[in-house]
């Protein structure tokens, strides 16, 4: 399989490789439902062919692996067809992450720069996760009154401590050597290897865990780990109400910042995000997980909290949205559990 250079998605067979590269370098690679179509149509042919070993997803060039899903898009769903071209999006980009989290062959995600959202949902359920001093990723979602989606409640509820539930209320960016302490990368590679690691993995896939040995280097230390027992203690409840008053309590600089990064975020997607993280830990496999997050963001997505969140953010860019409900207090139980309640039986998200 083959595709024009200009195509968003190059998708070709190179040794003993499937290739995918991202290739919308002025949007930071970020997804639209035609890349989503190509990355499944080629996973497919591949996932039965011999001639295919195991298959490699990166960016094609420019500085970032993923920035995530078409916003823009979403939002215009969102104001003018209430929400379908939007759920549309989010069915199959959720089939494209259960995907490669089920496929039969290796799949290795090269995260080397801005990784987020969408990003996160590629590489996430990949089996080897490679991550550059070049790395940034993020869950942001909470900023733009959506939540942390593309498996986000799978990943964030199963890393150590709190950490999961501080990253996906605050947005905090990882780099590469805290991706690799928190477990979200399984490598930490020099991003000047990684062309000639790339063509030795095509080359021989089978090989795969000695070409990233010989290619790893010593992430320099973990930041965060700095700060993981400020997260465990003061992000231990899944009540929000319970976080915000604990870091208002502490009165250090940190909870005092951090407390700051929280009062910018939406309180409906910040309740959202808590319960989905504590439900993940109940589901019993990811597509149960999935299922749970296609309810979740048919629902999100047309609350006014997402389209006010992108007009501030990127459209307008002002950073001033106006969140409904305004508060933490506000967002009431019943329209959390309205939000993450079933769908219709014919609307349900089901994997491929």
């Amino acid at each position: 399989m083959s595709s024009p250079t200009d195509a968003p998605v190059l998708a070709t067979i190179t040794g003993k490789a499937g290739h995918l590269s991202l290739n919308r370098p002025r949007a930071l690679h970020a997804l639209t439902l035609p890349m989503v179509q190509a990355m499944i149509a080629a996973l497919l042919a591949w996932r039965d062919d011999p001639a295919v070993e195991a298959v490699i997803i990166d960016h094609a060039e420019g500085r970032g692996f993923c920035a995530g899903g078409d916003i823009a898009f979403l939002r215009a769903s969102a104001l003018e067809d209430q929400g379908t071209a939007g759920r549309q999006f989010f069915y199959q980009e959720y089939q494209l992450n259960h995907l490669i989290l089920t496929y039969p062959k290796p799949v290795i995600a090269v995260m080397d720069g801005i990784t987020m959202g969408g990003g996160v949902g590629l590489a996430g359920p990949a089996s080897v996760r490679i991550a550059t001093e070049a790395t940034r990723l993020a869950m942001p979602e909470t900023g733009i009154g959506l939540f942390p989606d593309v498996g986000g409640g799978w990943y964030l509820s199963r890393l150590p401590g709190r950490l999961g539930q501080y990253l996906a209320l605050t947005g905090a960016r990882l780099d590469g050597a805290e991706c690799l302490w928190a477990g979200l990368a399984t490598h930490y590679l020099p991003a000047a290897a990684l062309a000639e690691v790339k063509a030795a993995l095509m080359a021989d896939p089978g090989d795969v865990a000695a070409i990233l040995h010989r290619a790893a280097v010593a992430p320099p230390p973990a930041r965060i780990a700095g700060t993981s027992a400020d997260i465990d203690r003061l992000f231990a409840s899944d009540r929000y109400e319970d976080i915000l008053a604990a870091l208002a309590a502490d009165g250090g600089e940190w909870a005092d910042a951090t407390l700051a990064t929280l009062r910018t975020k939406s309180p409906q997607a910040c309740k959202v995000a808590l319960r989905q993280l504590r439900d993940s830990l109940d589901c019993t496999d990811f597509a149960v997980n999935m299922a749970m997050e296609y309810r979740i963001g048919s629902r999100v997505l047309v609350r006014p909290d997402f389209a006010e969140g992108v007009r501030a953010v990127i459209v307008d860019k002002d950073h001033a949205p106006k969140w409904k409900p305004p508060t933490a207090e506000a967002v009431t139980d019943d329209l959390i559990d309205a939000i993450f309640a079933p769908l219709g039986a014919d609307e349900e998200w089901k994997p491929l």
